[in-house]
């Protein structure tokens, strides 16, 4: 599959509420919102997605994202299936984990499940986004 990092986050917008999660050595952020009205910049330290929302602020170094891996889980608390896509880095750590947000434990938003399955199904458990670089060069 050729699509870059920004034809994947695009389709991202179909997923719904998301709680997205960014974990240093340090410190855990997570926010709940939905990846849509994003827009791009290119900066001296990479190619950004960015988005603005009342509650906070994305930005993502798209250079830096080298595969894309789909996981399911089990809940830490409650007997359900969690779906995640995590953005993983250079090191294969995650730079950033998209969980698919539940109102009720177990209760996601309707088609939001069959929405990230067909993005697994489309890219694959484990997936390399093609540079974006060659996309636009």
């Amino acid at each position: 599959m050729t699509a870059t990092l920004k034809d994947f986050l695009e389709t991202c917008q179909t997923l719904g509420t998301l709680r997205l999660i960014v974990t240093s050595s340090a410190a855990v952020l997570e926010a709940r919102g939905k990846l849509e009205k994003l827009f791009y910049a290119t900066l001296p330290k990479g190619q950004y997605a960015n988005m603005h929302t009342e509650g906070f602020e994305f930005h993502l170094n798209m250079d830096r994202i080298t595969h894309v891996k789909f996981e399911t889980g089990e809940a830490k608390r409650g007997n359900f299936t969690t779906y995640a896509i995590r953005l993983l880095d250079e090191t294969n750590e995650s730079a950033l984990s998209l969980f698919l947000q539940w109102g009720k434990p177990g209760e996601y938003e309707p088609g939001q499940v069959e929405a990230w399955t067909a993005l697994r199904e489309q890219y694959g458990e484990v997936w390399q986004p093609a540079s974006l670089q060659s996309d636009e060069g």
